[in-house]
């Protein structure tokens, strides 16, 4: 699904990126998830001062991603934004397949990949927050998602491997009712 963002990187994460990208040693792929990817590949218009990942490939640069732009950089100091790796996230399955480059050619090492709707919207699932709900809430409409596609890939792909499954099956029924439009 073509990314809702539209234009240059708003600053100050233009200028956070790109000094990031000029300190890398060698090429990063970062998977992002949270309020940066709603934020600012998704379009919602929510300030966020954090890019939440879930990997780093190669695995062995998280150590340098984390000294040159985590919570205790130079960089966070400077820009107040950092990066955070979130260790506990449920991602469906083959959401790798699915993921999309985000602002592709602006950076020569660091590249930032999201997760596509469906999938972001299922990584919410286990905090489910009103943040997350409100994140949902707008994705499903601006991006006119498909109620039936995420209750399908909830099953397949992340379902089998929760714990509580009743409470997850509740609250993606909750959130489909409340937050996607009716289909006609």
């Amino acid at each position: 699904m073509p990314s809702s963002y539209k234009g240059a990187i708003p600053s100050p994460w233009a200028e956070f990126l790109k000094e990031l990208d000029e300190l890398l040693s060698n090429q990063v792929e970062v998977h992002c998830i949270g309020g940066f990817v709603v934020s600012l590949h998704y379009g919602l218009p929510r300030p966020t001062g954090d890019v939440d990942y879930y990997s780093v490939l190669p695995a062995h640069f998280a150590r340098e991603l984390q000294a040159r732009a985590g919570r205790d950089s130079r960089l966070a100091k400077k820009y107040k934004l950092h990066f955070q790796h979130v260790a506990v996230t449920n991602l469906s399955e083959n959401y790798e397949d699915r993921l999309e480059e985000m602002f592709p050619g602006q950076f020569k090492k660091l590249r930032l990949f999201a997760p596509d709707p469906y999938d972001l919207i299922l990584s919410k699932l286990e905090r489910n927050s009103p943040k997350d709900r409100d994140d949902v809430e707008y994705m499903a409409k601006t991006l006119r998602l498909d109620a039936a596609l995420l209750r399908e890939r909830y099953q397949k792909e992340l379902r089998p491997y929760l714990s509580n499954e009743a409470r997850h099956d509740l609250t993606l029924s909750l959130w489909i009712d409340s937050c996607f439009p009716p289909s006609r």
